[in-house]
């Protein structure tokens, strides 16, 4: 079994939780918490440590793909939305049917709802760039606030 590993990013939306093992990230995930309780040390493991200085240069307007080795696990339909929702452009956003007609099941949209707010990978699977076929802003397992402020980064940022 591969040993776990935290570290806390501390970002503009408050500290983000990384954690994975040597080879790969497993979950990214916003924190209610307001302290680092997992700063970066010489035994993070290099995985972690990328992470990290990737999430740094997206904050900072400088990244826009992540390069990191990730994993994630769930049902195969899970799965099939997450990495669905890879292929969404930065800084912009489609609807949960988009996404279910992507997928070849069209009338799947509350699944892929569902899924989208079961996706452990924040920001690097970008569930924040699902919306509704409306145009709201729906659903975030990090807050409708985030969401929002990540949308707007990432506009901010293409207009450069």
């Amino acid at each position: 079994m591969n040993t776990l590993y935290k570290t806390d990013y501390p970002s503009q939306l408050g500290i983000i939780e990384i954690v994975g093992s040597e080879k790969a990230v497993h979950s990214i995930l916003f924190s209610d918490r307001e302290q680092v309780l997992h700063p970066l040390t010489e035994g993070t493991p290099g995985v972690l440590v990328d992470c990290v200085h990737q999430l740094h240069g997206y904050f900072n307007g400088q990244r826009r793909q992540f390069t990191f080795p990730y994993t994630f696990e769930g049902t195969h339909f899970q799965k099939k939305v997450w990495q669905a929702l890879t292929h969404i452009p930065y800084a912009q956003t489609v609807s949960y049917k988009d996404i279910a007609v992507s997928i070849g099941n069209e009338k799947a949209v509350r699944a892929v709802g569902s899924a989208n707010g079961k996706n452990k990978l924040s920001i690097v699977i970008p569930c924040h760039r699902i919306i509704g076929a409306d145009g709201t802003l729906t659903g975030y397992a990090g807050g409708l606030w985030r969401k929002e402020w990540l949308l707007e980064h990432e506009r901010a940022v293409q207009r450069l």
